[in-house]
């Protein structure tokens, strides 16, 4: 099984991956720690701040990562903001099988209840080197945004609307 894990920046993709880490004990990736590490050793002249173009480099590796792991019938989780919402068209019918999609998605109403805890929490699985300045507008307008892509290509996601229950999403 191939676990995607995707969602707007703060919405807890990492604390999935790693709870259904502990959970299945399957391998995990973070498409961060891949990005930073192309982008430290200089294979790339991408930037952090080139967003769009780092889902269509990072995607073509990703994409064929979770193609060999359904080769060689592997298990591994894999998350980030990374992976584009039209994702399925790189599969066939018989690879789509094995890939279970996740999209982690805040409501309006959640972001402004719960701001306070979105930052506090921001840091619980990763060590952030440099604090992000987390705008609520944004961060609003991506959730929206990601929820509006996720109806359109059919793909599966969790509204985190009232209550954020991690255990609940695996």
């Amino acid at each position: 099984m191939i676990i995607l894990i995707t969602g707007s920046s703060h919405t807890g993709k990492t604390v999935l991956a790693q709870k259904l880490l502990e959970k299945y004990k399957y391998p995990y990736l973070s498409i961060d720690h891949l990005k930073m590490g192309l982008i430290r050793s200089k294979n790339t002249n991408l930037t952090v701040e080139d967003d769009e173009k780092l889902t269509e480099y990072l995607w073509k590796i990703v994409r064929e990562i979770i193609k060999t792991n359904i080769e060689n019938k592997q298990n591994i989780i894999i998350e980030g903001c990374y992976i584009p919402y039209d994702w399925k068209k790189d599969f066939d019918e018989n690879d789509l099988k094995e890939i279970e999609f996740i999209c982690l998605i805040m409501t309006e109403k959640y972001i402004r209840n719960h701001y306070d805890d979105i930052i506090k929490y921001e840091n619980i699985i990763e060590q952030r080197k440099k604090q992000e300045n987390i705008n609520i507008t944004e961060l609003i307008e991506e959730n929206n945004d990601n929820l509006e892509m996720c109806k359109k290509y059919k793909n599966r996601y969790i509204l985190i609307d009232d209550k954020y229950d991690i255990d609940s999403c695996i």
